[in-house]
């Protein structure tokens, strides 16, 4: 197994891992009575698990080995409104680094075509760093006078594309 073939599938782990840290921040929200937040997190978990299975199907259609790893359980407990958000960004702008190196892996060992996957993901990236600043500023904001504010605002206008994207690699048994 090349050395990027094992990093793909430490990347399925990983974006498994983030879907589950995004339910547990959408549970923590749906438990404050925070929907519009929780429906955001909760969209986000659907994304994160997507983009495994787009490394999955990815994997098998190069003849490659797939492999599914355990995660670590998610954080549960935040201090406020924020905390969540802010652990959110932190994670985005960490698979970001993890995609970042995917690519350099796959250019090193001269995989053009792995390479070029990873574009799509790259260009996602950084689009949910984006989007998920925005949503940082959004609720510091908000909870300083009222976070039902950022609730409101969620309810007029959705943040990210929630994982809409025609260009987006196919996914192991279809983006669900």
């Amino acid at each position: 197994m090349s050395r990027f073939t094992e990093a793909l599938n430490e990347q399925v782990g990983h974006e498994l891992a983030a879907s589950q840290q995004y339910v547990a921040i959408a549970v923590h929200y749906d438990a404050e009575t925070l929907p519009q937040l929780a429906a955001h997190f909760y969209r986000q978990a659907l994304e994160e698990r997507n983009h495994a299975m787009m490394i999955v199907r990815y994997l098998l259609d190069a003849g490659e080995r797939a492999l599914i790893p355990g995660v670590a359980e998610p954080r549960t407990n935040f201090s406020d409104v924020v905390a969540p958000v802010a652990l959110a960004l932190e994670q985005e702008r960490q698979v970001t680094a993890q995609i970042v190196e995917l690519a350099r892996t796959a250019r090193e060992e001269g995989d053009l075509v792995g390479e070029q996957f990873l574009h799509w993901f790259l260009q996602e990236q950084r689009e949910e760093v984006a989007s998920m600043s925005d949503l940082l500023a959004l609720v510091e904001r908000a909870n300083a006078s009222n976070i039902l504010l950022a609730e409101e605002h969620l309810a007029r206008n959705q943040f990210g594309d929630a994982g809409e994207s025609a260009s987006a690699p196919p996914a192991a048994g279809g983006a669900l």
